[in-house]
């Protein structure tokens, strides 16, 4: 049995399958059985079968399944392992959207030396859609599975970084996860986070303000109130705090300048005196 160490596939974006950094080229239906043992791992041939070719008879679904399991083999030998009547990927076989699920499970389980390791800008984190233009079910069943996740990392990701001080990386992760669903509360509310984490009461309000107005156009409902109280509690203790410091400087400030002796003698002349105008003894 062959065992690659250098094939790669790649789901994000678009399907491709390199070997050494050349790309192999796979008929159609051999492309969704890697592709379906990429995303779920060892599989019974009936089930392969019944979930790639399900509006078919079974005896042609399984003509199907040998078939591309056969050009498969010729095209990219050592792609696939059987045993036992069932399949999967070969080891060491590398596959974009198992690496980006480890990572993103990583960041999750709340690491901080994994979430450290993590970067907003990997492509592992934000990379492109679950293969677009695949329509099967069990494709649009992976892919929302996929975008559910790579969200929840990326919220982690704000608050892992958040909590370090790196500022700018948790506000890179939380745009990502409010660029790719603005509707989204709890991306929303990690972006809010982070200004207020940073000081930025002004901008974390300007940005509840755009949240709370598209949600009332697309949707016409508002935010929960835990985001509201999020925002009043930060608009309060910034009052607080801009009350406390305008008290400060109103203590420290004399309520009349320095005068001197001359002042001090007369009260109701001061440019009189500076001048030395109408100081006689008479």
């Amino acid at each position: 049995m062959q065992e690659p160490s250098d094939q790669r596939l790649t789901l994000f974006g678009c399907w491709r399958l390199t070997r050494a950094g050349q790309a192999v080229e796979v008929p159609w239906r051999s492309q969704r059985l890697a592709t379906l043992l990429a995303l779920r791992g060892r599989q019974p041939r009936p089930h392969l079968a019944g979930v790639l070719w399900p509006d078919v008879p079974e005896d042609r679904a399984h003509a199907s399944l040998r078939s591309a399991l056969t050009r498969l083999r010729r095209h990219a030998p050592g792609l696939i392992q059987h045993d036992h009547g069932n399949l999967q990927l070969a080891d060491g076989v590398a596959v974009d959207v198992v690496e980006f699920q480890g990572l993103a499970r990583q960041v999750l389980s709340g690491d901080p030396r994994e979430a450290a390791a993590a970067s907003a800008y990997q492509a592992t984190v934000t990379g492109g859609e679950l293969l677009p233009g695949w329509y099967d079910d069990w494709v649009i069943a992976e892919r929302e599975r996929v975008h559910q996740l790579r969200l929840h990392a990326l919220e982690a990701l704000a608050r892992h970084l958040v909590e370090r001080g790196a500022y700018a990386e948790a506000l890179e992760a939380a745009l990502t996860a409010v660029g790719i669903d603005p509707l989204r509360e709890s991306a929303q509310r990690a972006l809010l986070e982070v200004h207020l984490a940073e000081g930025n009461t002004a901008e974390a309000v300007r940005q509840y303000d755009r949240f709370r107005s598209i949600l009332r156009d697309e949707l016409d409902v508002a935010p929960t109130h835990h985001m509201a109280a999020l925002i009043a509690r930060a608009s309060a203790g910034a009052g607080a705090r801009s009350e406390h410091d305008r008290g400060g400087r109103m203590r420290r400030q004399p309520a009349w300048p320095p005068r001197d002796e001359a002042q001090a003698r007369h009260p109701l002349a001061p440019s009189a005196l500076r001048s030395g105008v109408g100081t006689s003894s008479g």
